[in-house]
């Protein structure tokens, strides 16, 4: 049995749950379960709060966990990355209020900076030799500025919507910050195994994300110019229809520059085009 620590709630939270679902792993949810098994894969979901999740790894209290590469980054615990993620993205950012000057990084010394991640902020302090003093505050660091307890703020931000209301503006990115599975690095054997099924799932499920599978009808005579076109997996599907002179052409496209491939395919003669989503996608 594979134990995998998840972030109690929260968007990592729904992201992670949403992650296992779609690699096929059926929970047995109740009622303030803080260990909940699966019914049909040799795994259990520990809910824990993020900042405990890499200390529960390093421990063995957790075998693996899904965790933010911030909190990863600020605890430095002996765990390893085994898996990036690409969900729940943010960065780590230094961010003063929005009436003052910035000159740049040197602005900060002798300096107060409320946060969160202290460690974090001192390797990039001292990378950048500035010298300032470290106010750590487990709460809205936000507000500290405006309260007078701080003269800047280094904290997660996302969308930049919170520091725009606290009239803040961020003014250097110090990391950037993604979902990432960590791994305690003394795994027996029998959870490697199963660790190894649960990463098959989750490269299936992350290879089919924006992709779509696309079926057209084409003129032979333009298939070569047409597979140039499609940035495919490897070659297309083509098989010959009915009629003359026609055939049947199945690809696997991106997201990205969707419309403006479609328009290029149908500037090369394809007809009734079908659009699918992928759910899974095994190379």
């Amino acid at each position: 049995m594979l134990r995998i620590a998840v972030q109690t709630k929260g968007r990592l939270h729904e992201d992670s749950m949403s992650l296992l679902s779609e690699t096929g792993i059926k929970l047995e949810f109740g009622k303030r379960q803080l260990l909940q098994p699966a019914k049909n894969f040799p795994v259990e979901v520990l809910f824990l709060r993020d900042d405990d999740i890499p200390q529960a790894v390093a421990d063995g209290v957790s075998d693996v966990g899904i965790v933010g590469e911030n909190e990863y980054a600020e605890k430095n615990k002996r765990v390893n990355i085994v898996k990036r993620l690409g969900f729940s993205k943010c960065r780590l950012s230094l961010a003063i209020p929005k009436a003052l000057d910035y000159t740049g990084v040197e602005w900060f010394n002798g300096k107060v900076i409320a946060t969160s991640y202290p460690e974090v902020l001192k390797s990039y302090l001292k990378e950048k030799n500035v010298k300032a003093d470290i106010h750590l505050i487990t709460g809205s660091v936000e507000i500290a500025p405006g309260i007078g307890l701080a003269d800047a703020i280094f904290d997660i931000v996302s969308s930049g919507s919170t520091l725009v209301t606290n009239h803040l503006k961020e003014v250097e990115v110090v990391m950037r910050s993604e979902a990432v599975l960590i791994a305690n690095p003394a795994l027996s054997t029998e959870k490697k195994e199963i660790l190894d099924e649960l990463l098959f799932r989750m490269d299936a499920v992350q290879l089919a994300q924006d992709k779509k599978y696309v079926l057209m009808n084409v003129p032979t005579e333009n298939i070569k110019e047409i597979v140039e076109v499609i940035p495919g997996m490897r070659s297309p599907t083509v098989m010959p229809l009915a009629k003359d002179g026609w055939s049947s052409l199945h690809a696997v496209i991106n997201e990205k520059g969707f419309w403006e491939i479609i328009g290029q395919l149908k500037n090369l003669g394809a007809e009734g085009i079908l659009v699918i989503p992928i759910e899974k996608m095994i190379l």
